[in-house]
């Protein structure tokens, strides 16, 4: 791990790592485990990471927690995995505080339960005036909807020309930056709705390991591999 790191140059850090967190179901599965499991050990993945991210001077990490197309797994599943995430954001925001991690979500957070919503704000609030790395967790979010709500807010004010700029003002995820680097676990190669506008111009990376096998090394070696590439944007 500290060969790795060494090489690691500090001055190249991406601002902005976004994930898509794959593969807590099939890693439970494997094991033969109720999916629960592995959403609960796929928990100790992300808290590894936003260790990991703050240390190494990353300005903002997005986590896609939850999308609005998980609302149609079983019950069962989606009550654990709210359970879960209000024990997490309310267990894990004392930890944000302390390592000066300011807390933002994206998505229509409206339509999550009123016991999450109410510990989500709650926790948010709580770290607001931190200084430190934003984590922004994507809750009940789609790419499309986000874009569709931007478009529909901006008609509501009364907008009648938009550009870029005003555009993304209006996303979910202003003020953060469009991210760098999106990882996606689980060797799937597919967006999934997420960050569809952000992502325009980020580079991807793909690994085969499951969101609960991903931790500090991981990590590091998508940002080697970030660090390897020619970012041309176009040009």
């Amino acid at each position: 791990m500290e060969q790795l790191l060494k090489k690691l140059d500090r001055s190249r850090i991406p601002a902005h790592v976004a994930v898509i967190m794959d593969g807590n179901r099939r890693w439970a599965k494997a094991r033969g485990l109720p999916a629960a499991v592995g959403h609960a050990k796929g928990v100790e993945s992300v808290r590894e990471l936003v260790k990991t991210a703050s240390v190494l001077g990353v300005k903002a990490l997005t986590i896609y927690a939850f999308s609005t197309e998980n609302w149609s797994r079983g019950r069962v599943e989606v009550g654990a995995l709210m359970l879960l995430l209000k024990k997490t954001i309310s267990e894990y925001g004392r930890d944000l505080g302390a390592n000066n991690v300011r807390l933002m979500v994206s998505g229509r957070l409206a339509g999550m339960p009123a016991s999450a919503q109410k510990t989500v704000l709650e926790t948010v609030n709580r770290l607001k005036n931190n200084t430190g790395m934003v984590l922004n967790i994507a809750l009940n979010y789609g790419g499309r909807q986000e874009i569709l709500d931007a478009v529909n807010s901006l008609i509501e004010r009364g907008v009648k020309k938009v550009d870029e700029d005003s555009f993304t003002r209006a996303l979910y995820t202003w003020p953060l930056p469009d991210p760098d680097l999106l990882i996606r676990t689980s060797g799937e190669t597919r967006i999934s709705n997420f960050l569809l506008w952000q992502t325009a111009y980020s580079e991807f990376y793909i690994t085969g390991t499951l969101w609960p096998d991903f931790r500090e090394k991981e990590f590091v070696e998508a940002l080697l591999e970030y660090q390897a590439r020619d970012r041309r944007r176009g040009a």
